[in-house]
């Protein structure tokens, strides 16, 4: 039985396949951003409604090692939710979010996964998903359009996905 009424479990290939696309595009995103002081945040939203998000903060180095970020539960959390994104089955909508600690005011842009891979927004569907809930705090963003991702081939991943 499923842990949650209404949601079909993954099948366990789909999911395994997500997970290394996760990785691919992490890596991906991570050299799009450069090295310096960064700010992931993933949103999804589940099948049934439900809203999840994620923020996690990170310093990646010149060469884009893993290495010193992969322990923090913030960050699994943030793959995790990534991973269900990619895989698609159990999520409707998905953006992952990436701002720079640039002066005078922070750098942004944004990603939307579609088809089980991470696309560039526009620099105004990064303005509405920055828009803050009631009571929140504006920041100033200087909003760019996210470069495209190479997308890794089904053989790459080892799966059949086209």
């Amino acid at each position: 039985m499923p842990a949650h009424p209404g949601f079909t479990q993954p099948d366990q290939d789909a999911t395994e396949a997500a997970m290394a696309r996760t990785l691919d595009a992490l890596a991906a995103v991570f050299k799009a951003i450069g090295p310096g002081e960064r700010t992931l945040d993933i949103a999804i939203r589940r099948i049934d409604g439900v809203p999840l998000c994620q923020s996690v903060k990170f310093s990646p180095t010149a060469d884009v090692q893993l290495s010193g970020i992969l322990g923090a539960d913030d960050f699994y959390t943030l793959a995790v939710l990534l991973v269900f994104a990619l895989e698609g089955t159990t999520v409707t909508g998905a953006t992952l979010i990436a701002t720079t600690a640039a002066e005078p005011r922070p750098r942004t842009c944004g990603w939307s996964v579609r088809d089980g891979w991470l696309h560039p927004m526009d620099t105004a569907a990064v303005e509405v998903a920055l828009t803050p809930c009631p009571g929140a705090t504006d920041e100033d963003h200087e909003i760019y359009t996210a470069p495209t991702l190479p997308e890794p081939s089904a053989d790459e991943e080892g799966s059949d996905r086209a």
